[in-house]
């Protein structure tokens, strides 16, 4: 895994950052995942983002897009274990698996715990939350325009309120831990609508009235 901090410009930041924030009705965030096509013009300030942090990707002249979605959760209450991100559509419809080239997140704020933990080792079922039996894990912890990036076939989990696998409800932490997870493929997944395509979010298009002009190169975006 490598971690960048920093890694995006502090304007493009400050924009994603102050959209996400005042975005509503994200509550079952990791059931609304979005596609971003490297040939289509970005309409929403996640693709902008995307864009300045493609050049963190290694190999990236043989990324086509990315699969993105908001990640919004109380490290005192994990609702999901380890895992490995696939192609759900192809998943579901042929039951083999198929990994992004790379996964990464893109943390928003800091939080209490709420470490993401990746390993090379598998999931376990038979342990709490999914969790491998090793735990020798690479780890990176949530801070403001922090984004780590690892190989989509590795596993991972986000560790609860005091960096440990998630078990139990703790005592429920005010701030939430804020961050948008970023899948980056050689090819199109199955079944991911665009943004345009989807009703969600809107706030978080850059062609929103009331919002001014953003900025990519030399275009203006309104």
């Amino acid at each position: 895994m490598r971690v960048f901090d920093d890694a995006l410009s502090a304007q493009c930041f400050n924009r994603l950052r102050r959209r996400v924030y005042g975005t509503e009705g994200v509550a079952q965030t990791f059931d609304r995942t979005f596609w971003f096509d490297f040939s289509a013009a970005p309409d929403n300030v996640v693709a902008l983002a995307i864009l300045e942090m493609k050049a963190l990707v290694p190999r990236n002249l043989s990324i086509v897009g990315a699969e993105w979605w908001l990640s919004r959760m109380r490290t005192s209450h994990i609702e999901f274990g380890f895992h490995q991100d696939r192609d759900g559509g192809y998943r579901a419809r042929t039951g083999k698996m198929i990994h992004p080239d790379f996964s990464s997140v893109l943390f928003l704020n800091r939080c209490r715990g709420g470490a993401l933990a990746v390993t090379a080792a598998l999931p376990d079922e038979r342990n709490t939350a999914s969790a491998p039996s090793d735990h020798s894990f690479w780890l990176a912890v949530p801070r403001p325009n922090r984004f780590a990036l690892f190989p989509g076939h590795l596993t991972h989990g986000v560790l609860d309120s005091h960096n440990e696998i998630p078990g139990p409800r703790r005592p429920k932490e005010k701030r939430l831990r804020l961050a948008v997870a970023i899948n980056f493929w050689s090819y199109a997944p199955e079944r991911i609508p665009s943004f345009s395509e989807s009703r969600h979010y809107r706030v978080l298009s850059i062609f929103l009235k009331g919002h001014h002009a953003c900025e990519l190169g030399s275009k203006r975006l309104i």
